[in-house]
């Protein structure tokens, strides 16, 4: 990345053209193998359990069918959302969650896909997971002035192809699209929001702090399918979450400038380390709540998209 506005290429690309600008980084001190995630509270156990149903799948058409699963035993209705690419067919799942169905669309998505390299646990299977979660949420406590539907994208590690694919199709377009990318660990919420003065931005920092969380929100931010988004003008932001002493050396190696220590992403992401084993499940529980807390003090504000737009 070498600018605030970032150019529309595939995650996988972008990240293979990360990680190369790092093979000759200093290593990490070597460690023993990281020991399974423990969960300790409702959530975390919940957010960790489908964090490994998604990533156990197979391939991405059982990770697709194991997200189904989920939302069809909460009782929504899923639709699939077919489409062609020159990589072949591609299925984004959809479903409505809550909400009047002439209220403003908020929806939540996530990209289902990984590479063929490791359990796609952190990318993305956390991410999936964040969504599911608040998918539950907001069927049991409905939000006041925004229906609530949520989407998972596929081929997302191809080019962001299947989000792409929905805006295309024309939708519908929402009001506020949030994304999830990166949702595994650490102690700081890293928002991508093109304009500082988003609603969402001050909403989410004063939740992060009450689940004793940091934020970092601007517009420099690794590609994803909230691009997508950006590029027909429809309000986007995204969020991940992550150690604070990871997000400079992630975007000083976009820049050409990497780190002679590379974060822990850049070690996990796209290789066999991608497992639950990588996973802090009550730090991403908080992150969660977190994210709740800001899109309900959001919603309550009556806001239709906060304060930003598709540019800078």
């Amino acid at each position: 990345m070498t600018s605030t506005r970032l150019r529309p290429v595939s995650t996988a690309l972008a990240l293979s053209l990360l990680l190369a600008a790092c093979m000759h980084s200093a290593e990490p001190a070597a460690s023993a193998v990281p020991a399974q995630p423990v969960a300790t509270s409702d959530a975390a156990r919940e957010w960790l359990d489908d964090v490994g149903a998604i990533a156990a799948g197979v391939d991405n058409a059982a990770r697709r069918a194991n997200i189904r699963q989920r939302l069809d035993a909460l009782g929504l209705e899923v639709r699939s959302a077919g489409f062609q690419s020159d990589h072949g067919d591609g299925e984004n799942l959809l479903a409505d969650v809550a909400g009047e169905a002439d209220a403003p669309l908020l929806l939540l998505g996530a990209h289902s896909d990984r590479v063929g390299t490791g359990a796609g646990a952190t990318d993305n299977a956390s991410g999936s997971a964040v969504v599911l979660e608040l998918a539950e949420r907001f069927l049991a406590e409905p939000l006041h002035n925004h229906r609530v539907a949520v989407a998972f994208w596929d081929q997302e590690e191809l080019g962001l192809l299947g989000a792409r694919a929905f805006v295309q199709a024309g939708g519908p377009a929402p009001a506020q699209y949030v994304n999830f990318d990166v949702f595994g660990w650490g102690d700081t919420v890293w928002m991508m929001a093109p304009d500082p003065t988003h609603a969402l931005v001050a909403a989410t920092r004063t939740a992060a702090a009450d689940a004793t969380l940091q934020l970092s929100a601007g517009s420099e931010y690794p590609p994803t399918d909230h691009l997508a988004f950006l590029e027909a003008q429809w309000p986007a932001v995204s969020y991940s979450l992550v150690g604070r002493d990871e997000i400079d050396g992630i975007l000083g190696a976009y820049a050409g400038k990497p780190p002679a220590t590379p974060p822990k992403v850049m070690h996990v992401l796209h290789s066999e380390r991608d497992t639950v084993s990588q996973l802090d499940p009550e730090a991403a529980a908080r992150g969660i709540d977190a994210i709740e807390a800001a899109l309900r003090a959001w919603d309550a504000a009556g806001t239709n998209g906060g304060a930003a737009t598709g540019g800078d």
